[in-house]
């Protein structure tokens, strides 16, 4: 006589579920057009938020070069010249802080402009 008897065990809804969070991370990862459009939609406020803050660091470093020039010893080595170079310096570093803004402006047009014409072929696709 042949036992044909086999052993079968089904997981709870809470395994199931943890099972198959598990799977997920194991499978190739393929990106919807919904995941496109937003990755795509975030590129152009990413670069602009970079040079901005870039030149901002930047303008801020020199005014203070510039605060240091004018307040400190650093300065008393160069005589009475230190006050005129410090406040030329400040000012240099005061136009690069009042530049970022207008420069994350420029970028973000730019940027969004280049990327129009993919996002606004996906937007179409979605919509359909």
């Amino acid at each position: 006589m042949e036992n044909n008897q086999s052993f079968e065990y089904t997981y709870s809804a809470e395994q199931q579920q943890e099972i198959e969070a598990i799977r997920k991370k194991y499978l190739p990862k393929e990106e919807d057009k919904m995941e496109q459009l937003r990755r795509l939609h975030a590129i152009p406020t990413r670069k602009a938020q970079s040079a901005s803050i870039a030149i901002g660091v930047l303008g801020a470093l020199i005014l203070g070069t510039g605060m240091s020039l004018c307040m400190t010893d650093l300065g008393a080595a160069l005589d009475h010249w230190a006050m005129v170079i410090g406040i030329l310096v400040g000012v240099l570093g005061l136009i690069l802080v009042a530049l970022a803004y207008p420069l994350y402006n420029s970028v973000l047009r730019k940027e969004r402009q280049r990327i129009a014409p993919e996002i606004l072929r996906l937007s179409e696709e979605l919509l359909r």
